[in-house]
């Protein structure tokens, strides 16, 4: 089989085609055929050797797929051959197949397009776990959603609005926010043009929003928590601006604020019935049409490399896709 490969620690100029081995579904393992893989951050960190988890090399990014099983591994009940389904699998997504343990695996509705369940995990699994159960979101809150245009933070605007939330999204671009206003949010900040905090101020009325959904960090973070409002949510998502923030400690004791660590993954791997059933919702949400993921652009393998580029360059708003 066709798959990009990762052969030295680098930038997406680095990865390479490759003809490899066919997988083999194992005990407890069953064998997919890769219609669509998402596209995350992560995976362009991971191939610096930038990312929580570091693989040996060589190893073959990817960690979100959608397809069709091809074959069941001995010990597997519940799946079957043809059956449509989706998994976050850390690595080895960039392929035309991979061999995933059967736990990692959700069925996929059949209404559902590859592309879009192949774009839905990570980001809609990361703002649906950080909203709702680490943010404790509640109808009327204010959020306050910082990289608001990328896939995940996208994803933030639609859950938030289909919760009863008023959103604040905030972007680096008009364009970008324009995207954010036709998915629904209810005001918009150019970070880039504007003063962070007090476009919060004046979008807040001077009370400042409930949460804080960040996956942007550096910069941003310090003026963010300042703005917060009285007991109000901080959420970790991630760091795309490049610099791990500092912050200091006074903050969240002044507002009698919280400052939320949010790591789907591990969640996700440690409370597998829980993950379940927030993707049953997700799923849920998505055929009563509350969410609407946006698939930006779709990306044969070869062209891989270019689509972490384009992600790397933070030319991509909302999710993009590959197809092997």
């Amino acid at each position: 089989m066709r798959a990009i490969v990762c052969e030295t620690w680098g930038g997406p100029e680095t990865l390479h085609v490759r003809d490899v081995a066919d997988p083999v579904a194992k005990q407890a393992e069953i064998l997919i055929r890769v219609h669509a893989a998402g596209v995350n951050f992560p995976d362009v960190l991971i191939i610096q050797k930038k990312y929580q988890v570091q693989p040996d090399l060589p190893f073959i990014p990817g960690a979100e797929i959608a397809g069709e099983i091809e074959a069941v591994g001995e010990g597997v009940t519940g799946f079957k051959v043809g059956d449509r389904v989706s998994a976050l699998c850390s690595i080895g997504g960039f392929a035309e197949k991979i061999a995933l343990n059967a736990h990692l695996c959700i069925p996929i509705p059949q209404h559902i397009p590859y592309e879009i369940a192949a774009g839905f995990i990570l980001a809609f699994g990361t703002a649906h776990h950080a909203l709702i159960d680490r943010g404790e979101l509640k109808s009327g809150d204010t959020v306050l959603i910082l990289g608001a245009a990328g896939g995940v933070g996208l994803a933030a605007v639609e859950i938030a609005r289909a919760r009863g939330a008023r959103v604040i999204a905030a972007a680096s671009t008009d364009a970008k926010l324009v995207i954010c206003r036709e998915r629904g949010a209810d005001a918009t900040i150019n970070y880039t043009t504007e003063d962070l905090r007090e476009a919060i101020k004046t979008h807040t009325e001077g009370r400042g929003p409930d949460i804080v959904f960040d996956p942007v960090g550096g910069r941003y973070a310090e003026p963010a928590f300042r703005s917060i409002a009285w007991r109000g949510r901080y959420l970790v998502i991630g760091f795309a601006d490049g610099d791990i923030p500092r912050l200091p400690l006074n903050l969240p004791l002044l507002k009698g604020a919280s400052l939320v660590g949010v790591f789907w993954g591990e969640f996700a791997r440690r409370e597998p019935k829980n993950q379940i059933a927030m993707m049953q919702d997700l799923f849920e949400m998505l055929a009563a049409e509350t969410i609407r993921p946006l698939i930006s652009k779709t990306y044969p393998l070869d062209q891989a490399p270019q689509a972490l580029a384009d992600m790397a360059a933070r030319k991509v708003t909302g999710k993009i896709v590959i197809t092997p």
